[in-house]
């Protein structure tokens, strides 16, 4: 069930799991979706490219030493996050299709930010209002 925190944002996968795995600045954004204060949107797309990213190996023996798995992580997400299936945009953005699942979610979903650690995304700046921002950018708007 969705947390009806003011900012609603798309979070993209790689910083998404390093906030559910590690501490640091991802892992403060994980905390603000947990206490209400961030809306976390989701997609089946980015759901299942968090299953197979979370399933490799060399994430098994961090979930074992947080007392936790793959599927645990997984449906701890789903029940932080409000899912939306999008359409595709009209015209890629990005080089990157991947990217481009990100930026129609966060236009379906009229995301108030899309926060990555990609790049290409960050590059973008901005999508039909929607600001493509570091996790510390991201983190400092939400804290106001």
């Amino acid at each position: 069930m969705p947390n009806g925190g003011g900012v609603r944002a798309v979070i993209d996968t790689n910083v998404l799991l390093s906030g559910l795995l590690w501490h640091g600045t991802p892992h403060r954004l994980v905390e603000r979706i947990r206490t209400g204060a961030l809306t976390l949107v989701s997609s089946p797309a980015l759901l299942a490219e968090l299953a197979e990213v979370i399933g490799r190996a060399k994430f098994q023996v961090i979930l074992a030493r947080s007392d936790t798995n793959a599927e645990q992580m997984l449906a701890q997400v789903r029940q932080l996050a409000e899912i939306v299936d999008p359409p595709p945009l009209p015209t890629p953005v990005n080089r990157d299709p991947d990217d481009d699942v990100v930026v129609a979610l966060a236009v379906a979903a009229q995301a108030d930010l899309i926060v990555a650690g990609d790049d290409d995304l960050l590059g973008l700046g901005a999508y039909a209002g929607i600001r493509i921002l570091s996790p510390a950018d991201a983190l400092a708007i939400i804290d106001g």
